[in-house]
């Protein structure tokens, strides 16, 4: 298996730190609100790597954080008159509402800001020892960026170019660094904010520190795989290296992964371009299967352009599977015979050769787009060599390969029994009246079963209406 590797710029050899087992850490989302599909680029990808790993294999300890105190979540507490906690709960069980459309699993650990700021403090308190890290005259901390030798070797800039993308967080002290590109790893409080106690202030950590500290919690000073988009090369992984590097004395991450920016017909994402979408406004057109195939419709590292018309060829793309999946179960269940014959013995071994094309395109450096065309060559395969036969083993041996290969990469392909339209127009009935009572959480559980269904709820000016996936 060969990963493209952001920090030697190259291919390399996939080799874990300890034989059989992977440890990977993904930067995960703010909860400030309800996440973009942007977002959920990372979170697909990532997902399917942690996959292909486990049927590699390989055991896998997965950590991927909630970040649940920051600027934005504080602005929006404030403007709702409610502490801070109450929105990134909010929003960390909207998130994994989403992640569970997307079929993306859980983590082994989903490790939260707030509760790791002891393990913060203590990492904080090394690198000062170390004089790694100094503390201003308002007590806000900083890193010291040039002590770090090796400052800028994940995106291969020399250090005095990287000042101008530092993404750190102005605060009060801004002028009292020893160099400009020094970064904040405590901030003294403000009116309203919610702050911890600490040895220099009460206040609270800054962006970069919590990866550094959960990372170590959970998986040690040494991991095999950190990963996230490629927004956050610089400065957050440049300054997740520097602060473990200095403060462990060890390599932070053997393997850096970075998936490429996401695009909305052909334009960056953006509010003010009218061109923003979450991933639960997706949901309300496409069952969100149809946007886990669209994500891995293309290599993680190549640039994806979302459009309606993409999504809708990526619909007809994931039916046709779903197609093949479906003409398979019902031959096999009107199938009047066990074994196979001589001649469905050998093109069962041709085709096999499907998973080692899937396996080939997964160990180059996880490329779901050529995997994605050995399913589609397995449908085809099956197409043409299954309709005529009734061997249960052999139809049997051909849909397992079939499902195994879509549920490596995450694809929802068997679909649920059709709900009939009584049934369905009953429990938008139901649904509307949990919503009249402010029931939203069984209103919000009654959307999703229907959902998860294949049946897609629009609330319009004129009542709820609904159809099918």
């Amino acid at each position: 298996m060969r990963v493209f590797n952001t920090l030697s710029g190259r291919k390399e050899e996939f080799k874990p730190l300890e034989e059989g087992k992977v440890k990977m850490y993904v930067c995960g989302p703010t909860v400030y609100n309800l996440i973009h599909i942007g977002n959920a680029r990372p979170m697909i990808v990532f997902d399917t790597v942690r996959r292909y790993m486990e049927y590699k294999g390989y055991e896998v300890n997965f950590v991927s954080n909630f970040t649940d105190v920051d600027d934005k979540i504080i602005k929006a507490a404030l403007e709702e008159g409610v502490d801070a906690s109450v929105i990134s709960e909010r929003y960390i069980e909207e998130c994994k509402k989403d992640m569970k459309g997307m079929n993306v699993r859980e983590a082994t650990f989903h490790p939260k800001a707030t509760e790791e700021i002891d393990g913060m403090i203590e990492m904080i308190k090394t690198l000062i020892d170390k004089d790694y890290a100094y503390v201003g005259e308002d007590k806000t901390v900083y890193f010291r960026t040039r002590r770090f030798k090796d400052y800028g070797k994940l995106s291969h800039k020399n250090i005095d170019d990287l000042r101008g993308g530092n993404r750190s967080l102005l605060v009060s002290g801004e002028d009292q660094k020893d160099d400009p590109l020094d970064f904040v790893l405590w901030k003294p409080k403000k009116e309203g904010e919610p702050y911890w106690e600490s040895p220099w202030c009460d206040g609270r950590p800054g962006w970069h520190i919590e990866c550094s500290v959960m990372s170590r919690k959970y998986l040690g000073e040494s991991i095999d795989i950190h990963a996230g988009g490629e927004d956050l090369v610089f400065p957050h992984h440049e300054n997740e290296i520097a602060q473990s590097e200095a403060c462990n004395g060890k390599e932070f991450a053997r393997y850096w992964l970075h998936n490429a920016f996401l695009n909305i017909d052909n334009k960056k994402m953006s509010k003010s371009l009218g061109n923003f979408f979450t991933v639960r406004d997706i949901s309300e057109k496409y069952d969100l299967s149809v946007l886990r195939f669209f994500m891995l419709s293309a290599h993680y590292r190549m640039p994806l352009n979302f459009s309606r018309e993409l999504m809708d060829a990526a619909k007809n793309s994931l039916d046709r599977i779903s197609k093949g999946v479906s003409n398979l179960k019902y031959l096999i269940e009107n199938s009047d015979h066990e074994d196979m014959d001589k001649e469905e013995e050998e093109k069962l071994l041709k085709a096999r050769k499907f998973t080692e094309e899937f396996e080939e395109a997964m160990d180059d450096d996880f490329n779901t787009a050529d995997a994605i065309t050995a399913v589609f060559n397995n449908v085809k395969f099956v197409n043409i060599n299954c309709l005529a036969t009734n061997s249960r083993s052999y139809l049997n041996e051909n849909l397992s390969q079939l499902l195994k290969l879509c549920d490596i990469l995450g694809l929802k392909v068997e679909k649920d029994e059709e709900l009939l339209d009584s049934k369905i127009e009953d429990m938008i009935e139901e649904r509307t009246l949990a919503r009249k009572n402010k029931d939203f959480k069984r209103a919000d559980e009654i959307r999703d079963e229907l959902l998860s269904k294949g049946i897609v709820l629009e609330d319009t000016r004129e009542g709820v209406k609904w159809h099918r996936a």
